[in-house]
């Protein structure tokens, strides 16, 4: 539930407000944390589990079957993701997650693209 929340900034569902982007320091900093755990480098013997983790997630809403060999494997809805990241394009914080996902996610990626309305991120 932490990690969902970092993922959609606290802001499910919820048109942002200018106030909101003020009142939601832990939303912004545990996306902080988030990103700089994921971008640790690997040590020579075990690779960074974050940067693991953000690479292989999946969408609840696949058809296909969820693999649990990965330990670090999770799912999350794609469609309230994207709609965060959308919403939160003025924040440099949520431009870089999304930049991370795209690049290092090929399930995020993919989902994007199949997008119809991604003139919203762009």
């Amino acid at each position: 539930a932490g990690l969902w929340t970092v993922f959609t900034l606290g802001r499910v569902g919820n048109k942002p407000s200018p106030q909101l982007e003020h009142c939601s320091p832990l939303a912004n900093q545990s996306l902080l944390l988030l990103l700089v755990l994921a971008n640790l480098t690997d040590a020579p013997d075990t690779p960074n589990p974050y940067r693991q983790a953000i690479m292989s997630f999946k969408n609840t809403q696949d058809s296909t079957a969820f693999s649990s060999s990965n330990p670090h494997a999770f799912q999350i809805n794609f469609n309230s993701l994207y709609t965060a990241l959308c919403e939160q394009q003025k924040s440099d914080q949520a431009t870089l997650l999304l930049y991370m996902l795209l690049h290092q996610n090929t399930n995020v990626r993919t989902y994007v693209l199949a997008r119809t309305d991604i003139e919203n991120l762009v």
